[in-house]
């Protein structure tokens, strides 16, 4: 029985969706994890590890273009399998990081920074070649419904997460935990050498080149370019460089759920409630944002039953979701309960998370032929507005601690606990409202957002 084409986009996107949730399961349990390295390390803090968090961003950032256009000129299935190994290699090494063998210590902070920094170029280039491979295999009115359906597997793999690693790592009160957080490392570097397996033996890169294809599938017109890099096109082009900045403050905002949310939550609201309820709420933001993806790609195709304009109905949808997300944050700060605070944060997420497939099949619209250098162009200034807040939110939260040992005459480690503690809040209040300033400014830039008439 020979598939249908159909039926063989299907287990593209099955493929693709996969490892979404894997490459999200990989980055996540680094902010789940981050509380219990940094007791390893000997460090004080979470906030300690920000040039961790921060060198994974750069080195995804540097490259992310590199890898996109090698996408575009050699097809997503050589680059993709390169990608996985490389950062499943780099997941099992963070696992190592500070090991004690005897009396040797395999490396401490700077060597932690240096694997994650290798983790971002290995995972660099993931999403442009995803995108490369829908744009390959899907006709563009579903651009948005496979979009979505990407960033909702990878959004509730990274929601479900910290409770996988609650079962995995520190147990409950009633099963003990199956191994360290080191073991967990290597466990997950693992999962995604076994997708680089099934889908070496099952993807290709077009669907004309599938023998059980039938029939060519109706996507769009295959032009791949071997030149090189297209600097000038993308530094010149205005809608690609709207498109970019929204997605730089859009991941601005964002960056806190897969960073510091897990170890705020443990400092703030830890021995008030109870571990399973903040492990819940800690996955709450891309368990629930999964859904806002899915939502999102629903209503535009709905408000575009109605208007009969595909660029306006992303516009109505991005602006409203950008200044739900404002909204909400306006909320969590003024929070002082737990349940408050992180539904507002979950709420950010969900509307956040609604513009998704929009934004990137506004990406596909603008790079046609050049998609996956465009999506990488894309993703890297994103990219990068995740890495700021990632530099600032810890840089501003150490700035209120110092400020706050200044005040009272000691050295930073003569703090006592609670005043430490309360000028950490302080300092995360500050942050806060840069995200509420971020997405205001967020609506605005989709007023920039024009989509690309097929060339």
């Amino acid at each position: 029985m020979t598939l249908s084409a159909t039926s063989g986009r299907y287990v593209v996107l099955a493929l693709m969706c996969s490892l979404s949730m894997i490459t999200y399961l990989d980055r996540v349990c680094i902010g789940v994890a981050a509380p219990l390295i940094a007791s390893d390390l000997g460090l004080e803090s979470v906030t300690n590890l920000k040039w961790a968090f921060t060198s994974f961003f750069m080195a995804y950032a540097i490259f992310e273009i590199p890898t996109g256009w090698m996408g575009d000129c050699l097809g997503p299935r050589a680059m993709l399998i390169r990608i996985v190994l490389w950062w499943s290699a780099c997941t099992a090494l963070t696992g190592v990081v500070g090991l004690h063998l005897g009396s040797w210590v395999l490396g401490g902070l700077g060597t932690l920074i240096l694997v994650r920094f290798l983790f971002g170029a290995g995972e660099a280039g993931a999403y442009p070649n995803i995108t490369r491979a829908l744009y390959n295999w899907f006709p563009p009115h579903e651009w948005e419904f496979a979009q979505s359906l990407v960033w909702m597997s990878g959004r509730l793999m990274g929601g479900v997460t910290p409770l996988l690693w609650m079962l995995l790592v520190t147990g409950t009160s009633s099963t003990p935990a199956l191994v360290n957080w080191r073991g967990a490392f290597l466990g997950f570097g693992t999962v995604g050498i076994v997708w680089c397996i099934i889908f070496r033996i099952v993807f290709r890169n077009y669907p004309e080149t599938v023998e059980s294809f039938p029939v060519a599938v109706p996507s769009v017109p295959v032009e791949v370019s071997h030149q090189g890099i297209p600097w000038k096109w993308m530094l010149t082009h205005p809608k690609l460089l709207a498109l970019c900045a929204l997605y730089a403050l859009v991941n601005y905002g964002w960056a806190f759920n897969i960073t510091y949310l897990p170890g705020y939550l443990q400092q703030r609201f830890s021995g008030a409630e109870s571990e399973t309820l903040i492990a819940v709420y800690t996955g709450a933001p891309l368990w629930v944002g999964a859904f806002g993806c899915l939502s999102g790609g629903y209503c535009i195709s709905l408000l575009d039953r109605r208007v009969r304009n595909r660029r306006l109905s992303r516009r109505i949808l991005g602006m409203t979701a950008m200044l739900g997300c404002a909204l909400c944050w306006s909320i969590a700060r003024q929070a002082d309960n737990l349940h408050v605070f992180c539904i507002s944060v979950v709420m950010s997420a969900f509307c956040s998370d609604m513009t998704m497939g929009a934004i990137w099949a506004t990406c596909q619209d603008i790079g046609r032929h050049r998609i996956a250098v465009a999506a990488a162009f894309m993703n890297t200034i994103g990219t990068l507005g995740g890495a700021l807040a990632g530099w600032l939110t810890g840089s501003l939260v150490q700035q209120a601690v110092a400020r706050q040992a200044f005040l009272e005459q000691v050295p930073i480690e003569s703090l006592s606990a609670s005043a430490r503690a309360l000028s950490e809040y302080h300092g995360f209040q500050f942050v806060f409202l840069t995200y509420l300033i971020v997405y205001l400014i967020a609506a605005g830039c989709w007023l920039l957002v024009r989509t690309h008439s097929p060339e």
